[in-house]
């Protein structure tokens, strides 16, 4: 019976002392600082997946920015922010990377395939970005935009321009848009919009891009996961994890279509991890 207790308490030590290192590894662990554009439903819904694995899983402490693209881009460069997973390359953000591009370093993809343009409902009789003067009084001569500082809105400035367009683009935000789209749509109105692809509206409504044959908007592009130049000495980990962190259309859709519904986006990405316990294990490998 002595003996047994003595195992036991040896058992309890052993464990004890297990937790501790484990405490005490996690305490030694950076925080992790990532900025996000909270008017972008994939910018947020992938920057909570990635920031609950980070603090879940790997034991990190995270903090989540929302902030306008060019402060994410001058935050990450700077090191107030170490890494961003919304870097639209090579066209949104083009520019925003051609300035820092010697104070980042891209950790990799983590959505392929995206798009920006000008999107209408698909019972809109315009088909081109040339065939909105024909049908200007449809839209009431205007475009409903984003941000102003968006890559999109940028885009949207030099295709009224290369295009002769004669209308107007009109700022607002991302939830701004799809509440003016939303009311259209119920309507069944014309409006054209800056949008893009990966959206939760794509998978309400249909939609299309309209055609740009003077390519003012570009390729398709990549969304990339973007670090200051330390990060990967700072947080290995961390970075290791960002690396692999890559998914479709659909499982991305599935967490922004869940917040659109009024999940908080944390509740969202915690849900999706429960539900995709392989899939982040890829990713953590």
């Amino acid at each position: 019976m002595r003996k047994l207790k003595s195992l036991c308490l040896q058992s309890i030590g052993i464990a004890a002392l297990a937790f501790g290192m484990g405490a005490a590894q996690a305490a030694d662990k950076p925080e992790v600082k990532i900025g996000y554009i909270n008017g972008w439903d994939d910018s947020v819904a992938v920057t909570h997946v990635a920031g609950e694995i980070l603090q879940s899983k790997l034991g990190y402490k995270v903090t989540l920015q929302p902030v306008e693209p060019a402060i994410m881009w001058q935050g990450v460069a700077r090191g107030d922010l170490d890494v961003t997973l919304s870097a639209w390359l090579p066209a949104t953000h083009g520019e925003y990377y051609g300035k820092f591009k010697d104070k980042v370093t891209v950790l990799g993809s983590n959505y392929t395939g995206a798009k920006i343009g000008l999107i209408v409902p698909d019972y809109v009789k315009a088909k081109t970005i040339e065939d909105l003067n024909t049908y200007k009084a449809d839209f009431d001569g205007k475009i409903t935009g984003i941000d102003a500082g968006a890559g999109v809105m940028r885009r949207t400035e030099d295709a009224i321009a290369q295009y002769k367009l004669d209308i107007k683009l009109v700022p607002s935000s991302g939830p701004a848009m799809a509440t003016a789209l939303t009311r259209a749509e119920k309507a069944n109105k014309p409006i054209v919009v800056t949008g893009w692809i990966p959206h939760w509206m794509f998978a309400k409504w249909k939609l299309r891009f309209l055609e740009d044959p003077k390519n003012v908007y570009g390729e398709s592009e990549h969304v990339d996961s973007v670090a200051n130049a330390g990060f990967e000495a700072k947080a290995p980990e961390a970075a290791a994890f960002l690396k692999k962190l890559n998914w479709s259309g659909e499982e991305v859709g599935a967490v922004m279509l869940a917040i659109r519904d009024g999940a908080k986006p944390e509740d969202a990405a915690k849900d999706w991890i429960a539900k995709n316990p392989e899939r982040v294990a890829e990713w953590l490998k």
